[in-house]
């Protein structure tokens, strides 16, 4: 069997040490005789893995006491739904920062739902090529939150920030992150949160399995007559069991724990070696007359690096080439078209240097 270089933006690539677990696993399961995806959610096999997946986590992103850790379904795009049906129970309007398209999503959810949505600040004007300064943001007299998205899968922007949620008259708002394509990227300081959450697809495991930070004085906020089971306050009760989970994207999501925690060396070595995959990736754009990136320096995403060929009629064939290399899902959101890598966590620094030479020999002979 032959694995090749995978850079999806999600469903993404998984570690190959959590993928050998999981198939030493898959059959029998630490001698329980059935595979963890058979298993009752309710059994102490599986309650022990549930407990040590949110146990790993807490660890990785030093979560404090005060903060309730869901593991949920319907991927990050329930969120949207979720998170006003969450916080608006006591009044106010959601605020948002316009970066692009997943933030629009957002957005126009929260106007779908409950008929306004404040945008505070916004990069549309400039085509979502870079990202608000705190110094833009202005968010309503009766904000009831701040939701942003920290890292634009599909634009390629990240912020280098944590945005300060303050109304004009100076207090203080919870902050919101749509956090799904960065976080376990490197170190975070949780604290700054009201609420965090991630589709699993990215950073964390497999497509099917969303994690929800909630701060504790955040559970009692919710709308009268909002659907049971977007319910944070009867999710974190119910230890994320209130119907039965994505049990083995769960166990999956705590072997990527694991693996971060004891192969990796925790969030700071990871920090690292993306840091230096990025700026390969980049160097090697910037240095050519075939690539070209169009975000912002402050701005560019570590974990997805879009990009155009200066020539768009060779597009085809670099994606033609690209695959028969062993280099696998570059083409580009269809809403922008072009090129991305998605370097998330588990894409090795060997995978960025095998599409680093492609690109530098394709540019040589098509070029």
């Amino acid at each position: 069997m032959t694995r090749h270089f995978n850079f999806c933006a999600g469903p993404a690539a998984m570690p190959i040490a959590v993928l050998d677990r999981a198939c030493n696993e898959m059959k029998d399961y630490r001698e329980c005789g059935l595979s963890v995806m058979e298993m009752s959610h309710r059994s102490s096999e599986f309650m022990a893995i549930a407990e040590q997946a949110e146990k790993d986590l807490r660890e990785l992103l030093e979560i404090p006491e005060n903060y309730r850790v869901l593991f949920t379904q319907g991927g990050a795009s329930l969120q949207f739904s979720a998170v006003p049906y969450n916080l608006l129970g006591q009044g106010g309007t959601a605020n948002f920062l316009d970066t692009g398209i997943w933030s629009r999503k957002a957005i126009d959810e929260a106007q779908r739902l409950f008929g306004a949505a404040h945008v505070a600040a916004s990069s549309q004007a400039g085509g979502y090529q870079s990202l608000p300064r705190q110094e833009d943001i202005v968010l309503s007299e009766d904000a009831a939150y701040l939701h942003y998205t920290s890292n634009e899968t599909i634009g390629g922007l990240e912020f280098d920030y944590i945005p300060h949620a303050v109304r004009p008259d100076g207090s203080e708002v919870p902050l919101v992150c749509d956090m799904s394509s960065n976080i376990l990227s490197g170190p975070l300081d949780v604290s700054r949160f009201g609420v965090i959450y991630a589709g699993a697809q990215k950073n964390i495991g497999p497509a099917g399995l969303v994690v929800v930070i909630v701060r504790d004085d955040l559970l009692n906020q919710a709308c009268a007559g909002m659907p049971s089971l977007l319910g944070y306050q009867a999710l974190a009760k119910g230890g994320s069991m209130v119907n039965t989970p994505a049990t083995y994207s769960w166990y999956l999501a705590g072997l990527v724990f694991q693996w971060l925690k004891n192969e990796v060396g925790g969030l700071d070595a990871m920090e690292a070696i993306n840091a230096r995959k990025a700026e390969k990736l980049y160097s090697a754009i910037d240095k050519s007359r075939l690539y070209a990136n169009p975000v912002a320096l402050a701005n560019r995403s570590r974990m997805n690096v879009p990009f155009v060929l200066t020539d768009e009629r060779l597009d085809s064939l670099f994606l033609q080439e690209a695959e028969a290399a062993g280099l696998l899902n570059l083409k580009g959101h269809r809403s922008v078209g072009g090129m991305r890598a998605s370097i998330y966590n588990a894409v090795s620094e060997q995978a960025v240097d095998a599409l680093i030479s492609f690109m530098a020999d394709f540019e040589q002979r098509r070029g």
